[in-house]
């Protein structure tokens, strides 16, 4: 005697749900990437915030040595990544150079992370 085995069609409850939106490209998400390191280091935090809690939200490199404790070239480091990661304008007066906020930069990482 033959026994016949029913075949059950499992993939049927198995399927993804529909995206809601459109995902992140390859390009956004190496973007974001890069904003996200750049903010990925306390010191970088504290002096984005002292930059963006100072009049006119900005700040002289000289005024930044004190409060994170770290040494000029440090500071200096720090202010070209948040510069390159686009949180920051650098000018320069005299000897010295004074960093800006960059409008609307921390509005635009929060933004990336709602919608993503």
């Amino acid at each position: 005697m033959t026994t016949m085995l029913e075949v059950a069609d499992v993939s049927a409850g198995l399927c993804c749900t529909p995206l809601q939106r459109e995902p992140l490209s390859a390009e956004e998400a190496e973007q974001l990437a890069t904003t996200l390191k750049a903010l990925a280091d306390p010191a970088r935090l504290r002096l984005l915030s002292i930059v963006a809690a100072s009049e006119d939200s900005e700040a002289c490199v000289c005024d930044l040595i004190e409060p994170v404790g770290l040494s000029q070239s440090t500071v200096s480091h720090h202010l070209k990544v948040l510069t390159a990661a686009g949180f920051l304008t650098r000018s320069k007066r005299g000897t010295w150079a004074y960093f800006t906020l960059v409008p609307g930069a921390l509005a635009r990482v929060s933004q990336l992370l709602i919608a993503s």
